[in-house]
């Protein structure tokens, strides 16, 4: 998996500092941050509609979709897969990480 993940972000670089005719990876970039903002709302709520439909097909590919947009979010804030994986890492060695749950009165 990050193998994978390494690839496809290599590319993302790739297309970030080298254009490419025809790239819809080089047009997010040309577009801004705006743009690449708004792909991923657009897919985060692609990926909770295909979860809810229950057809984990179609919740994979939309998260592929998401996963996508993300490293070009992540390429374009100077954010590497090896920083999330630092992080991860780290939350991932401690033990006792619930946070308590704050209870909404529904009646205000």
């Amino acid at each position: 998996m990050s193998e994978c993940i390494e690839q496809v972000y290599q590319t993302v670089l790739d297309r970030k500092q080298q254009a490419a005719e025809n790239s819809y990876t080089c047009y997010l970039f040309q577009q801004g941050l705006d743009k690449i903002l708004k792909k991923v709302g657009e897919e985060t709520a692609e990926v909770i509609i295909a979860a809810k439909n229950g057809k984990k097909e179609d919740t994979v590919g939309e998260l592929c979709d998401l996963t996508y947009h993300l490293l070009v979010h992540m390429a374009q804030q100077g954010i590497t897969p090896e920083d999330l994986a630092t992080v991860l890492m780290q939350r991932h060695a401690k033990s006792g990480n619930l946070k308590k749950m704050k209870t909404v009165d529904r009646n205000t």
